[in-house]
């Protein structure tokens, strides 16, 4: 599988480090759910948007979406910027 970094192009998957869900960057505020943020996962069949970090690049934290079951990837943007 190979990933398009935005800052670096296409590089193979073996490069970055899948994060998870993208719904991560929305940690609840104080007194939230926040044991449900931390632990509870959904698991679907198809289309996810989810965080790579181009640890062996740049550095970036990237978002895009991936379809779980074809591993067909869409394009990647920055998520938090570059280290």
């Amino acid at each position: 599988m190979r990933l398009t970094c935005p800052l670096c192009g296409a590089r193979d998957r073996r490069e970055f480090t899948w994060i998870g869900a993208a719904s991560l960057l929305g940690r609840p505020a104080p007194g939230g759910d926040f044991v449900g943020w931390a632990h509870l996962r959904e698991n679907p069949a198809g289309p996810l948007d989810e965080l790579w970090l181009h640890n062996a690049g740049c550095g970036a934290l990237l978002r895009g979406a991936r379809d779980t079951v074809t591993h067909a990837t869409a394009p990647l943007t920055l998520a938090g910027g570059a280290r």
